[in-house]
């Protein structure tokens, strides 16, 4: 009986947004899109069911693998910090609700990003907002129309139509980027290069991350 009550307790604290199941929280630097080379503590959040096949935290994709956090206790890890900016990731954290947890962060004047595919409806309160779409399940126009970055992923050459048609349902300050699957990059870069020098309205984004291999 006291294992159900736990159970229950665990739900509604999940469903009010005052716990998360989280894979981890780190303070690094922002590796890739518009925020490239800033300091940035990272929350990525556990659960997804996008699927993407070159997604390179699969270890994020069931929840019930990594524990849930206070989001007071997350915030008191930020503000030990210096942090200035905090990136909300995944998984896919638009499955969760994040306005406690945002609105917490923007009390205590720090920046807040997301980074989610836009398959669910936004919760929380956001100074930047990146869709990276995937194509396990389409990003909804209500993301999309108030996206401040746009990030798609390049796999092969059909993605470039693929993130024209995502280009044409954001608006016209959304600022556009193509990043080259990390395990394609060599191949893929040079194609990236060439399509941005043809449509400059795209920018190129790069994991830089992974050169420095910092977290």
């Amino acid at each position: 009986m006291n294992e159900q009550n736990n159970v229950l307790v665990e739900k509604r604290e999940i469903e009010k947004g005052l716990t998360l199941p989280i894979m981890e929280n780190f303070y690094s630097i922002q590796g890739e899109g518009f925020y490239s080379g800033k300091a940035a503590y990272f929350i990525r959040t556990a659960g997804c069911d996008i699927g993407c096949h070159f997604c390179d935290v699969k270890e994020s994709w069931d929840k019930d693998l990594h524990p849930l956090k206070s989001i007071y206790k997350i915030v008191e890890e930020i503000l030990s910090h210096n942090a200035k900016t905090v990136i909300i990731t995944g998984g896919e954290p638009l499955m969760w609700n994040l306005k406690p947890l945002t609105k917490l962060l923007n009390n205590s004047g720090i920046n807040v990003n997301i980074e989610t595919s836009g398959a669910y409806p936004i919760t929380g309160s956001f100074d930047w907002i990146c869709v990276s779409p995937k194509k396990g399940k389409k990003a909804i126009t209500e993301i999309l129309t108030i996206a401040n970055e746009l990030k798609i992923i390049i796999y092969s050459k059909n993605d470039f139509k693929w993130a024209e048609k995502y280009a044409q349902k954001v608006s016209s300050k959304c600022i556009l980027f193509l990043q080259p699957e990390w395990n394609k990059f060599e191949r893929m870069t040079p194609l990236i290069v060439n399509y941005i020098k043809e449509n400059p309205k795209w920018n190129i984004s790069l994991q830089v991350h992974k050169y420095m291999k910092i977290p």
